[in-house]
């Protein structure tokens, strides 16, 4: 499995990393590329923001989805992220199983990095969202926090998931008009994290579409990433 990586620098000291994991069909280089343009109300990028961090995009490998009936770059295939629940053991336990391993190897390098978990902030959007609480899952170790945009969670139809996020506090993202994974998958997504221990918050944005609100959703990623290293 390809085990490709873009990663952007810190123009200064080194003092935390953040890993963002992109949706089904895309790359890393590309999420990162829009991602990185994206400002907030001061008009400032994300890299004049934390000048001191470390961004990390791990990118899926190319799997055949059997819907489009061609490969893609996606962490696991189903059916369509509309319905994300649906025959999981068919389609997305496989890809999960093999994706977690890469992921959850970039983490612990990026920890040992940086000087520890609780400096690495994980994230994604979409299927990238539901991939990093899987990698997470299987890390077990308090993070600096859990970034969610318009995402949800994998396992939570599948019941009997005696795991949790720890001590990790996370911020879920996501827009009233997203249309690719809608709202309520987002609710569902917060409530799941909230049952599993994880201070769980979700802010609704009345557009964004299947990205991320902005200026307001950046400005609220800004906030809660320096509410968490700040203190």
């Amino acid at each position: 499995m390809s085990k490709h990586i873009h990663s952007i620098e810190p123009s200064a000291t080194h003092t935390h990393t953040i890993i963002l994991l992109h949706g089904r069909g895309s790359t890393a280089l590309e999420f990162a590329t829009e991602f990185f343009e994206s400002q907030a109300s001061d008009d400032r990028f994300l890299g004049q923001i934390f000048p001191n961090y470390k961004w990390v995009f791990p990118c899926a490998a190319l799997r055949y989805a059997r819907i489009e009936d061609e490969d893609l770059h996606q962490w696991f295939d189903m059916v369509c992220v509309q319905k994300p629940y649906y025959d999981p053991e068919k389609r997305q336990i496989v890809g999960l199983r093999e994706s977690v391993g890469f992921v959850r190897e970039v983490m612990e390098r990026e920890a040992r990095e940086v000087g520890g978990f609780d400096k690495v902030f994980v994230g994604g959007i979409s299927q990238g969202c539901a991939m990093a609480i899987t990698a997470c899952l299987a890390v077990q170790r308090p993070l600096a926090g859990f970034i969610a945009f318009s995402g949800w969670c994998p396992f939570a139809k599948l019941g009997g998931s005696e795991v949790a996020l720890l001590q990790t506090s996370v911020l879920v993202e996501h827009a009233l008009d997203d249309e690719v994974v809608p709202l309520a998958l987002g609710r569902d997504l917060r409530d799941t994290l909230k049952s599993l221990g994880s201070e769980a918050q979700l802010v609704e944005y009345e557009d964004g579409g299947h990205w991320i609100n902005e200026p307001k959703g950046i400005d609220d990623m800004v906030h809660f990433i320096k509410s968490k290293t700040m203190a």
